[in-house]
């Protein structure tokens, strides 16, 4: 049986990568804490740490362990406050997983509206991460909802999906560029245009999807800078630096020095998706996915 305990001071160890410092951050002395490390280790029976003269350092499977014990440690915090809440003859808490585009599109944002009026004593907790971390979450029941670009596996005996949106990606140009006059473009008027593409950092396939979207599309676009973000990207464009797909969400205002084309060619777009776990749904839990659901678009 593990000891929640000693995973606390693991990960203080780990963090640190200093016996001392991780000492004076949990206030015990540093006897006391190698030895539960050490205790931790042979109950395991896992080398956690590699050990000098200067420093501590994690091993792989240090690095990997510590990774599951911050999931459960997060967990453990989350359980025993929903215990105390239950305790308080409250409902507990929301914990919901997004990405931006479930703010910026007004999906989370209506939703949370709805809670706010229907049950304002309710605690809610957001976690702005990616897909597979979500569904991480949601499998280790430290995430109630998951609002993500891309629905679980097909046949993931775990988690459940329903589409929310499919938001458009519009031609985002610099209002000093040739085609803005143009209120059609196709597309062979944006092969080898100077082009920002739009893409997350945390997903390495991102780039290479884009250009073989492009390319099925008609165009190759030459690619001379990249935008973490839609609004980065739409900053880029305005100062005349490019051409950028983003989707029609981030451009419903003015967007000052930019002019934005519909492509009715280009098919690509950014789509959004709830999840969550089949099994034991709160009634908070299924009231909100109830509300979340209600605010997806028909079809």
């Amino acid at each position: 049986m593990l000891d929640l305990r000693q995973l606390r001071y693991f990960e203080a160890v780990a963090e640190t990568e200093h016996v001392g410092r991780a000492a004076e951050r949990l206030r015990i002395s540093q006897s006391p804490l190698s030895r539960q490390i050490a205790q931790l280790e042979k109950s395991l029976g896992l080398t956690l740490f590699e050990r000098s003269q200067q420093r501590i350092r994690l091993t792989a499977d240090g690095r990997v362990f510590l990774t599951e014990t911050r999931a459960l440690l997060r967990h453990a915090d989350r359980l025993e406050n929903l215990g105390r809440r239950l305790g308080r003859g409250e409902e507990g808490g929301l914990c919901i997983g997004y990405t931006a585009d479930a703010m910026h599109t007004g999906i989370l944002p209506a939703a949370l509206r709805a809670l706010r009026e229907e049950s304002p004593d309710i605690h809610v907790a957001l976690y702005d991460q990616p897909s597979d971390a979500q569904f991480e979450g949601l499998r280790q029941r430290s995430l109630d909802i998951a609002l993500v670009r891309t629905p679980p596996p097909a046949g993931d005996p775990d988690l459940d999906a329903a589409p929310l949106l499919r938001d458009p990606l519009l031609l985002a140009v610099p209002e000093s560029h040739p085609l803005a006059d143009r209120s059609e473009v196709p597309a062979e008027a944006l092969d080898g245009q100077p082009w920002i593409a739009v893409g997350d950092p945390q997903d390495p396939g991102w780039r290479d999807r884009f250009v073989a979207s492009c390319v099925a599309s008609g165009f190759t676009p030459d690619i001379r800078l990249d935008a973490s973000d839609p609004l980065t990207a739409l900053g880029l464009v305005a100062s005349g630096l490019g051409l950028a797909l983003v989707q029609r969400s981030m451009v419903r205002g003015a967007t000052e020095g930019t002019v934005v084309r519909e492509l009715p060619w280009y098919e690509e777009s950014v789509r959004l998706w709830a999840a969550w776990h089949r099994v034991d749904l709160r009634p908070v839990v299924a009231s909100f996915r109830a509300t979340v659901l209600a605010e997806a678009e028909p079809g």
